[in-house]
């Protein structure tokens, strides 16, 4: 008898491109993630797709790197086909993305300690 790989599915998921409008080289991530510096990881990212099932899934984005400056917190599936169009013409520093959802008074205390909640992994 012939054994069956089962390949689970993880969410949520994050598409990086390095365009406009979802074009050129992909990126993607999945599960509970912390991007602490986009600028070290990406020399260009010009959108975005977030994709959970869930409409608890969330997105955080940052100004800054290290999870400061202002920010952003999307619910559920999100497109943004502009990045620099978010923060007054300058794209996002760093970013959460999470498979539940995480309140403002969370990411106020993220960006205030640095700390991320259990389960996370910080690239």
């Amino acid at each position: 008898m012939r054994a069956t790989l089962s390949h689970a599915q993880v969410y949520p998921r994050l598409y990086l491109y390095r365009d406009e409008n979802d074009c050129g080289k992909r990126y993607v991530w999945r599960g509970n993630r912390a991007l602490r510096n986009l600028d070290r990881l990406y020399s260009r990212l010009g959108s975005l797709r977030f994709y959970s099932p869930s409409r608890e899934g969330t997105l955080v984005l940052f100004s800054q790197a290290n999870f400061q400056g202002r920010y952003r917190i999307y619910r559920g599936t999100t497109n943004i086909r502009n990045l620099n169009a978010l923060f007054g013409g300058q794209g996002p520093g760093s970013l959460i993305i999470s498979s539940y959802c995480l309140k403002p008074w969370q990411v106020q205390m993220i960006r205030r300690t640095g700390c991320l909640p259990a389960g996370f992994v910080i690239v």
